[in-house]
């Protein structure tokens, strides 16, 4: 898609969807996502690949079933993306039930910096604006640089909006920031389902090799902060479900690539437990697995 073209688009959507009533805004997405699922595009495609690995034992009709599915709980997350900045306190606040929330609040108490590590299920910045706001407590995250500059900036401007700090992925100065605020007691929010360096760490993930980025697992070790898996997924209510599942120790002995291993398979296995039960909810449009990457990605 022509780059300011997406720009204007999302422009617009930011702008008019907020503005619809919920409901019409819901049917708005299911429609879309209908819409674009018939067309059966390349992202849908690779969804229903991606599922095929998820649920390995799916015929054609259950993987059709499980993309339709999916497409409308990708539409349902732009949908309420686009209208979170017009939501009230209360719609957030009632938006999100997670369950395991003393591993943050304990983790958070204890002074020593908390790690969120997410894949791409649910609405990932729904649950950042709850945290916001229900616990009164910001966080600071990434996000990769898109084209045009100026799509990107709205994306920073909609987080910061949510009470994020928000970094560039590239530049090389995020880490170094990420370790300061995890030291001083803070919240760090990671999605880390996919590999955006090409350096990450391989992964056994729903039976063959992926690769996950190392960051998480790493700012774990150097700060001392408690990382966290969190998994989420959506019902046939407007409330979003959530877990946070019990920490990720740092392994006693081996070397640091060698605990960043063992601490980034444990990430990819609470991921896939996540994944495994609420699959129409993981947004994975894109290749994951090193088998399905093309020759070029992998030099």
């Amino acid at each position: 898609m022509n780059e300011r073209l997406s720009d204007a688009l999302y422009g617009l959507g930011w702008s008019t969807v907020k503005k619809l009533p919920e409901p019409v805004a819901v049917r708005l997405g299911q429609t879309l996502a209908d819409t674009v699922w018939k067309r059966r595009g390349k992202g849908v495609l690779r969804l229903e690949a991606n599922l095929a690995r998820v649920v390995p034992d799916a015929g054609p009709e259950r993987l059709a079933e499980l993309s339709r599915a999916g497409m409308r709980s990708y539409l349902r997350y732009w949908m309420e993306s686009f209208r979170l900045p017009a939501w009230s306190e209360t719609r957030i606040k009632e938006g999100f039930e997670p369950e395991g929330l003393h591993h943050l609040t304990d983790g958070l108490a204890a002074g020593k910096g908390v790690i969120l590590a997410l894949p791409h299920l649910g609405n990932w910045d729904l649950a950042g604006a709850w945290v916001t706001r229900n616990l009164g407590v910001p966080f600071t995250t990434v996000a990769e640089r898109l084209k045009p500059e100026t799509l990107y900036d709205r994306f920073v401007a909609y987080r910061e909006g949510l009470g994020m700090e928000v970094l560039p992925h590239t530049g090389g100065s995020a880490f170094g920031t990420l370790a300061r605020r995890l030291r001083a007691g803070g919240l760090v929010c990671l999605v880390a389902d996919r590999d955006l360096s090409a350096s990450g760490v391989e992964v056994t993930f729903f039976g063959d090799t992926a690769r996950m980025p190392a960051g998480p697992a790493i700012l774990a070790q150097q700060t001392g902060a408690l990382l966290l898996p969190v998994t989420l997924w959506f019902d046939a209510t407007p409330v979003m479900k959530g877990r946070v599942h019990p920490p990720v120790e740092v392994p006693e002995t081996g070397t640091r690539a060698e605990k960043t291993s063992l601490m980034t398979q444990a990430l990819a296995d609470a991921f896939a437990e996540g994944i495994a039960d609420h699959p129409e909810d993981w947004h994975m449009l894109q290749r994951l697995w090193l088998a399905d990457l093309e020759p070029r990605e992998q030099s």
